[in-house]
């Protein structure tokens, strides 16, 4: 698990990069034509990295409470995506977007409830 959770860092780190410098859109500029696309890649995305960093936690940690350990992660990863969606207002090829980052934030509150299920 604890791979799935690098790699998958590394990815979406790739995805913030090419976002950043405008090639993105060349292969997934798709997305935006369905409605709510690219939010719902945001809800996916996120959660998904919640969900690998919590079970890796999980894991790591069997002595401490799975809930705290989930709270501790989802609220480090919440600054995190907050920087990363307030820092697109300096690229000329992203803007800030409000809805995004709700969307973002929805993804690593459900994805963590996810993981205390699992």
């Amino acid at each position: 698990m604890k791979w799935l959770a690098i790699l998958f860092t590394l990815f979406i780190l790739l995805v913030i990069v090419l976002a950043d410098t405008g090639i993105l859109n060349h292969y997934v500029g798709f997305l935006y034509e369905f409605p709510f696309g690219d939010k719902a890649g945001h809800f996916i995305l996120y959660g998904i990295i919640t969900l690998f960093l919590d079970l890796t936690l999980f894991r790591a940690r069997p002595d401490q409470s799975r809930r705290r350990l989930a709270v501790q992660c989802g609220l480090v990863l919440a600054l995190l995506i907050g920087l990363e969606e307030f820092s697109q207002q300096y690229f000329s090829s992203r803007t800030f977007d409000l809805v995004d980052l709700t969307f973002s934030y929805l993804g690593v509150v459900f994805f963590s409830w996810v993981a205390l299920k699992v």
